[in-house]
């Protein structure tokens, strides 16, 4: 059954497919990050940040991080990389501020 599949995404094993499989996850896991902004500032009528962005980008990114690692893509590691410190440098400050206002 997955033969077709292995053709259809240009993989040659089992291995190489379960990765590509997690990468797609990670794509939508990265992409549904946009969805929740979205709905969260066409609710406030305006242009709305919410946690849950900096979490859907944390976990993609760290899930596209691995992929790149697999794949060996000096570019994709990179920019993944960078991303992953810079959502984490946010849900910090979103926790540091939290912990000041209370």
């Amino acid at each position: 059954m997955t033969e077709w599949l292995e053709r259809l995404l240009h993989v040659e094993s089992s291995v190489e497919l379960w990765w590509v499989i997690f990468g797609f996850a990670a794509q939508a896991m990265f992409t549904a990050r946009f969805l929740v902004q979205w709905i969260a500032s066409e609710r406030a009528r305006d242009s709305v940040m919410p946690v849950a962005f900096w979490y859907f980008s944390l976990a993609g990114g760290v899930m596209l991080l691995a992929y790149a690692l697999y794949r060996a893509d000096p570019v994709f590691v990179l920019g993944q990389a960078l991303g992953v410190v810079i959502y984490s440098r946010n849900l910090w400050l979103i926790r540091d501020k939290r912990r000041r206002d209370v």
